[in-house]
């Protein structure tokens, strides 16, 4: 049960799929089918469609389910798997916006930096060219003003940056490109060989 005071945020409110979403994806899937049929045949075609869909499916099934709240326990994260996960307010050292420029517009994320130096985001407190959320500095501010609330000032420090928070999405992008390439290159193979 949700208190008065409490604040939500829900992927469900924030994560609508468009026209270009669903373009995109039917893209993507058009060029691995042609791959996928070429190269291994119309079993392997309809393999790796049906995975390629349940992935898709999952995802979007994953981020609209999504939900952070926070109220006087701290704040409870979901990623759209089971009841979330709550981190108390004694445990959270930091709260920061995480911002990511890439060629499409900025990305800005929340997130909490706990006291073993771990961080996490917050599912639906999010603001994005693809996801615009005007109300994300106002609810990014509520967010700190429980925080700075609920926390003595002495436990409260900004964590040092770390080499992947300087990460560009271009780079990670690459690097994940290089991983999925290999992947495919060996189920290739062993479906070849």
């Amino acid at each position: 049960m949700q208190s008065v005071n409490e604040l939500s945020f829900r992927g469900k409110d924030r994560y609508r799929l468009s026209s270009l979403h669903f373009g995109g994806v039917g893209l993507l899937l058009v060029v691995e089918g042609v791959f996928a049929f070429i190269r291994l045949g119309p079993v392997g075609f309809c393999c790796l469609l049906a995975g390629t869909a349940a992935l898709v499916g999952l995802g979007i099934s994953l981020a609209r389910r999504s939900w952070t709240t926070v109220g006087a326990a701290g704040v409870t994260i979901s990623w759209g798997v089971g009841r979330g996960r709550t981190y108390s307010w004694q445990e959270i050292r930091w709260v920061d916006v995480r911002e990511t420029k890439t060629q499409y517009g900025t990305s800005r994320s929340a997130r909490i930096t706990l006291a073993n130096g771990r961080r996490r985001s917050l599912p639906a407190l999010q603001h994005s060219t693809q996801y615009p959320d005007p109300d994300f500095d106002v609810d990014f501010r509520q967010v700190v003003d429980w925080w700075k609330s609920n926390t003595d000032p002495a436990a409260r420090f900004e964590p040092p940056k770390r080499w992947w928070n300087r990460l560009t999405p271009q780079a990670f992008g690459f690097i994940l490109g290089l991983l999925i390439t290999v992947v495919v290159i060996v189920v290739v193979g062993i479906a070849m060989g």
